[in-house]
């Protein structure tokens, strides 16, 4: 039961557990965002959606400091990037046992997450027919239940953004 399956084992420390699914679901995305990415293309996708109701800008600290309208392969490199100096920041994600998470842990890792929720938002609405096609859906789909859950156990998006899907 991925239900079960997300709750916290007994005798673990939330944060740790927290940060282990978060680079758990950033690689297991960052692979299904690669599997259709050949067909997700400036000409195909030119905005980040999902669907007509959903645009998603893109916001960082460095060069879009205003939410920005890109297209979807854009958006998905700067996001992949973004989160993967996150994960690797040793700052928010130690990696050595005893060290502190740090205050801003939460807030990075519920960004990291709602971020990577507009990744199936997106492969779900444009893209399942060649997920469909691959014969991936039950893989994509077992992810994002497994996703869902965790967030939702953890309290890490909400649920107003959760509506897309």
């Amino acid at each position: 039961s991925l239900k079960g399956a997300v709750q916290l084992p007994r005798g673990e420390e939330q944060n740790d557990w927290v940060a282990v699914h978060v680079v758990d679901f950033f690689n297991r995305i960052n692979l299904i965002y690669g599997t259709i990415s050949d067909w997700c293309t400036e000409q195909s996708c030119p905005v980040m959606s999902g669907g007509p109701r959903y645009e998603y800008r893109w916001q960082d600290e460095h060069k879009y400091r205003r939410p920005t309208a890109l297209s979807a392969p854009q958006y998905m490199n700067l996001l992949m990037d973004w989160i993967e100096v996150q994960i690797n920041n040793e700052d928010i994600f130690p990696t050595n046992v005893g060290t502190p998470f740090p205050k801003n842990f939460l807030p990075v890792v519920k960004k990291i997450l709602s971020r990577l929720f507009r990744v199936f938002v997106h492969v779900y609405i444009h893209h399942f027919d060649r997920i469909s096609q691959m014969g991936s859906e039950a893989h994509v789909n077992t992810c994002y239940k497994h996703f869902y859950y965790f967030v939702k156990e953890f309290n890490l998006i909400d649920t107003k953004e959760l509506e897309p899907l």
